[in-house]
């Protein structure tokens, strides 16, 4: 059995809830693309309002509105990290493996346009892990959610329709968490060891590309110490990643 076989087997079942088939419902993705992002400057300042559907419609030009974005980072008391296959109804990189959970703050959530020590983006991301995941609200505090760095990308889909260009704040929560995924969000999630992240990211499973600027950047490293995290945090520098 290679590495993603052995993925795909030990998902649901290790974890004591059912693998879900995705129905080929697409109305809730179509409706999530009316929602409303914080479009920012290059120094995430804010600079308007537009809809998902905008922020993520490739221009003529190749060009895409850069908005707010966030991706956590979940490691249960093995320290081992969450990860999910997104659905096939996603519309931007759908069926591929990514971080425990990426999505947006939302400018008609006031609670979510709140600057002060990222609170805003860390209440988004209350708010989709219970989305995405079932993780109820009552086990990630905002206190738990730590707020480590921005990055600045830019990935298009294949097809030249969709892509993402955004300030992604990068967000780690280190404890067990009770799963109930989505199945509209989500197809997949699995736990990995830090030892089987090279042999995952060289198999035939396809990344998100923000997962995989990521992990090229700091994520062994903020792995590799958990236990003193909080040495890591940097908020003062935007790091751009191609």
């Amino acid at each position: 059995m290679n590495f993603v076989q052995r993925i795909s087997k030990f998902n649901f079942c290790n974890l004591g809830i059912r693998h879900f088939s995705v129905a080929s419902k697409t109305a809730p993705q179509i409706a999530a693309l009316e929602e409303q992002c914080i479009l920012v400057d290059e120094n995430d300042k804010v600079v308007g309002r537009a809809s998902k559907r905008d922020c993520h419609s490739l221009k003529a030009n190749g060009s895409l509105l850069l908005h707010r974005a966030f991706s956590v980072f979940v490691f249960n008391s093995k320290n081992q990290l969450l990860l999910q296959r997104r659905s096939s109804q996603k519309i931007t990189f759908p069926d591929c493996f990514t971080n425990t959970c990426c999505s947006h703050p939302l400018y008609d959530i006031p609670g979510e346009r709140e600057e002060n020590d990222a609170l805003g983006i860390r209440r988004a991301a209350q708010r989709r892990l219970r989305h995405e995941l079932g993780i109820p609200i009552e086990e990630v505090s905002i206190e738990d959610l730590k707020y480590l760095t921005r990055i600045h990308y830019q990935a298009n889909n294949d097809g030249g329709v969709w892509g993402e260009h955004e300030i992604d704040y990068i967000l780690f929560l280190h404890k067990d968490v009770t799963l109930l995924p989505n199945p509209d969000e989500v197809s997949e999630v699995c736990y990995i060891d830090r030892n089987e992240l090279d042999s995952f990211i060289n198999s035939s499973v396809h990344l998100t590309p923000w997962f995989r600027l990521i992990i090229n950047h700091n994520l062994r490293l903020w792995w590799d110490n958990l236990s003193n995290i909080t040495n890591f945090i940097d908020h003062s520098k935007i790091h751009k990643l191609q």
